[in-house]
């Protein structure tokens, strides 16, 4: 089966991106499973729940995200009445919402999304490491496909939640830092691994901010308000090919998404 991936969504640069391009890609590639990082998707922090529709009706059929979920209030009364949103399962016990989705793909699959933080450099929450193991003790025996958002910071954090799930998910795909990194491959034990998928928005930026706030920023080292970018909007994504019956994954491909 094919599941695309596409990384964190900054801002209404990067919904517009995938409000013209998703449902196309999605036909064009066969895919059975659409997945979305959106915490930047409001103005750069978090997501509101007519956003997350919105991305609903795109195409998206699991909505992932990260340490920014909170940011909109609104969005804690909307987690009760819908699963396919996510926050990091491993934020303490009683915080709004799931970290978990189990639900069936377009092709008829069962599959699982489970949805991490990391802790290095990163507002210490539990072990996300304990979390996943906790989270894999729910998924039931027959649901062999099973994908990971690990929203961390920290390049050897990711890499060692790759290697702490090589065979026992189909995934494990880093968010967080928007920018690609070259190091997809297929772990030993089956799993898909990148360190960080990218991110969707306005590429001629600082991870999605306009520029010279951040560069006056790291100049001068005072408090600055930093608003979306808007030019070069392209959606970085990887595309997965997972076995279905053993959950292995048998390729991982980036893919990159222009707006012309």
């Amino acid at each position: 089966m094919n599941i695309l991936f596409i990384g964190d969504v900054v801002g209404s640069p990067g919904r517009r991106i995938v409000h013209e391009r998703l449902a196309d890609i999605l036909a064009q590639r066969k895919i059975d499973l659409c997945i979305v990082n959106c915490e930047n998707a409001a103005s750069g922090f978090g997501v509101t729940p007519k956003i997350a529709e919105e991305f609903f009706a795109a195409g998206a059929d699991v909505l992932t995200s990260g340490n920014h979920i909170w940011k909109r209030k609104e969005i804690v009364d909307y987690f009760p009445g819908q699963p396919r949103l996510l926050r990091p399962a491993n934020f303490p016990e009683g915080s709004p919402g799931r970290g978990l989705w189990i639900g069936e793909a377009k092709n008829g699959v069962q599959c699982a999304v489970l949805n991490l933080q990391g802790r290095t450099f990163m507002t210490p929450i539990d072990d996300p490491f304990r979390a996943a193991a906790g989270g894999l003790k729910v998924v039931p025996p027959g649901v062999k496909v099973i994908i990971v958002d690990m929203h961390a910071e920290a390049t050897s954090e990711k890499v060692a939640m790759g290697w702490y799930l090589d065979g026992k998910v189909s995934a494990v795909l880093g968010t967080h830092t928007h920018i690609p990194t070259a190091d997809n491959r297929v772990l030993p034990g089956g799993t898909a691994y990148i360190t960080d998928v990218g991110m969707t928005g306005p590429h001629d930026s600082v991870i999605g901010m306009e520029k010279t706030a951040i560069i006056e920023h790291f100049i001068g080292a005072m408090p600055s308000r930093f608003s979306v970018a808007e030019g070069d909007l392209q959606m970085n994504g990887v595309q997965i090919d997972v076995d279905e019956s053993t959950g292995r994954a048998r390729s991982i491909e980036r893919a990159n998404f222009r707006l012309d």
